[in-house]
């Protein structure tokens, strides 16, 4: 295993440092809503960056160090992603502005890589230590893969669940809350005591969960390589340029829905190579008389054309999905609905009206939905309650502000879903032979 001085890591830490701290200085700490073009740029600088240090590792220290980077990255950034599902449910369930979402990832990402670093190291020491280890990190992948597939908690069960979790919990208790968000600040005024803002709360939320992500994360990166810098640098610039990409994917997160099927599939096969590799380095005296246990010992490239090859199919055939299409329609107009709701009328007006025309395009494609998936649409009462308030909610503001709409409300008269037949059609299914819905 190639030897990393002092200097090197040094160095790394100097660079991986800088990119953070710029990150927070140019885009952070201002807040702003991100555009698709700042994200895409961005998304593919960090991302370039990962590949040219990976170009770097492999130059000098190997073929076989620069595959384990690459394997380990695109490992790690595939389980970061899957993480991003998580965000956003902790996000919905606090109502975190838009504009503030930027802070709380930021935040998330470096409380990652804070947790993250203490793990690799503490793995690390363990391996060095004790080689029986390597049959713990593939039970944790083994266990970790079959909770990927569990059926799915109800979405407003698990919001719920996020926003009431045991440390916010916690948190409520010993500290003064307030509901209201103060900017950006995470502490505000409130009846002349200090409160904690929901902003802090939505802070604590995400690295609390960091922590059961660790958990799941190291052992998987292990199984790939044994080599700490390796591991630390990959899981580093998998997470580096996260807060972007989330920008860049939101509403596109909803389509992979056999993401975690994926990843359930690369958990479980590195957790088969882990024990393999502890059978191989097997030294417990009930297993095989503590000698070695003469296995197939999964090669680094196997590992890297499993995890590249699992990757493509499952967002291949996500992509392609009609259901998971109509499903990501429904799902993605719901959280239109809700953002639109979330939007106070001091809000800023031109991001309210796009609030709703984002939302107005949601209905669009509801209406053009193939019939055969519209029937899960029945199931969605919440979301014909959303729409119902929304629109009304719309209606409010226009007659509230007629000095902005002195001639006419120009998203006036847009196609709309009739929520009021669809809940006619869920008591007398057969009331929508022959008619559309829609019209």
């Amino acid at each position: 295993m190639p030897v990393v001085s002092t200097t090197v890591w040094i160095l790394t830490a100097i660079f991986i440092i800088a990119l953070l701290a710029f990150d927070f200085i140019f885009h952070v700490r201002k807040a702003h809503i991100p555009t698709i073009g700042e994200a895409a740029k961005w998304t593919a600088i960090y991302v370039s960056v990962a590949i040219l240090f990976g170009v770097w590792v492999w130059l000098s220290m190997g073929q076989k160090s620069g595959i384990e980077y690459y394997a380990g990255y695109i490992t790690e950034l595939s389980l970061s992603v899957d993480n991003l599902f998580v965000f956003l449910i902790i996000m919905a369930s606090f109502k975190v502005p838009r504009q503030n979402q930027q802070l709380v990832l930021m935040f998330g990402i470096v409380v990652s890589l804070i947790f993250r670093t203490g793990f690799i190291f503490l793995g690390a020491a363990l391996i060095n230590s004790f080689a029986w280890v390597f049959y713990i990190f593939g039970l944790i992948l083994l266990i970790t893969a079959g909770n990927l597939i569990k059926p799915e908690k109800d979405e407003e069960d698990e919001e719920s669940s996020e926003a009431n979790n045991f440390i916010i919990r916690l948190a409520k208790r010993f500290m003064h809350t307030t509901d209201h968000y103060d900017g950006d600040k995470l502490f505000t005024m409130e009846n002349g005591k200090k409160a904690m803002t929901p902003l802090m709360l939505v802070m604590i939320a995400i690295g609390g969960t960091d922590v059961m992500f660790a958990l799941d994360s190291i052992p998987a990166i292990f199984g790939l390589t044994q080599n700490t810098y390796i591991v630390f640098t990959a899981v580093a610039f998998s997470l580096l340029g996260l807060r972007q990409l989330y920008f860049l994917i939101d509403g596109l997160l909803d389509r992979l829905i056999y993401l975690k099927y994926g990843l359930a599939i690369i958990l479980a096969f590195i957790g088969v190579k882990l024990i393999l590799h502890a059978l191989h380095e097997n030294n417990l005296p009930f297993i095989n008389g503590g000698q070695r246990v003469p296995v197939f010992e999964v090669s680094t490239e196997l590992s890297l054309g499993v995890i590249v090859g699992t990757l493509v199919v499952v967002i291949f055939f996500s992509l392609l999905s009609p259901k998971g299409k109509a499903l990501t329609t429904i799902k993605n107009t719901r959280r239109h609905a809700k953002q639109y709701l979330d939007a106070s009328f001091e809000a800023d007006p031109a991001q309210r009206e796009k609030l709703y025309r984002s939302l107005l395009k949601e209905e669009a494609a509801l209406l053009a939905m193939n019939p055969k998936y519209k029937d899960e649409i029945f199931r969605e009462q919440e979301l014909l309650d959303l729409l119902d308030e929304a629109h009304a909610t719309h209606d409010r503001y226009v007659d509230a502000n007629p000095e902005r709409f002195a001639s006419h409300d120009p998203l006036q008269g847009q196609p709309k879903l009739d929520t009021a037949a669809y809940r006619r059609a869920l008591e007398d299914p057969d009331a929508l032979e022959g008619a559309n819905p829609e019209e």
